[in-house]
């Protein structure tokens, strides 16, 4: 089995070997602009679309493989928060998130390719609860998971000590959880993981049936 991950993001490859997958990374170069306009769907359409990109580039092989992509926003009263732009967007941002609940949506596209080589039997056509089933050889599931996140109330010194950091400019929403800005975290419902970038709980169960 060849497992690759679409996806530059060093939190989700620590999370992917943290549950023991042995894995390489192709980067795809997507562009992420949708029609969606709902966060869920959002992520969903960039994670198939970033995990279609790898597959496609990698063409046909003999073994078995196993793209991954995700897509993680941010969204505060049903608007999109990506990853800021500059310093300034980041503030802003955070000023927004300052003393609210807010939602992280995490997209998963599952796409399994069995090797022309026909090694062992292939599951057939299967679907998670939000996924779409293919007929024939590829099969996918697409899902994503909501966290619920609640900020403390942030100082303008807090906001602008953190932005200085620099751990801000490549998380969506502007924070990385997992990091020093946790101190600002009243809480969570929900998956923990899927707020530092992928519910890895969720993936390996939507996965296992191929990886056995």
């Amino acid at each position: 089995m060849r497992i690759i991950l679409a996806s530059a993001s060093p939190r989700r490859r620590e999370l992917l070997s943290q549950i023991g997958l042995d894995f390489e990374v192709i980067v795809s170069e997507v562009e992420e602009k949708v029609g969606a306009m709902l966060p869920e769907q959002v992520v969903e359409e960039l994670s198939a679309r970033k995990a279609e990109a790898v597959l496609g580039a990698i063409g046909d092989s003999a073994e078995d493989v196993l793209v991954i992509g995700a897509d993680t926003v941010v969204a505060l009263d049903g608007q999109i928060l990506g990853k800021p732009g500059s310093p300034q967007e980041a503030a802003e941002m955070l000023r927004r998130l300052s003393g609210r609940n807010h939602g992280v949506y995490t997209g998963v596209a599952l796409l399994y390719r069995p090797g022309s080589a026909g090694s062992r039997d292939v599951p057939g056509p299967s679907v998670s609860t939000e996924g779409s089933v293919d007929s024939g050889a590829l099969q996918r599931k697409i899902f994503h998971e909501r966290t619920d996140v609640a900020f403390f109330s942030l100082a303008e010194e807090e906001i602008a000590f953190y932005v200085a950091t620099g751990d801000c400019m490549d998380k969506a929403g502007a924070y990385g959880i997992q990091g020093m800005f946790a101190r600002y975290v009243k809480g969570i419902t929900g998956d923990y993981n899927n707020v530092v970038g992928l519910p890895v709980g969720r993936l390996y169960q939507e996965a296992k049936e191929w990886l056995r």
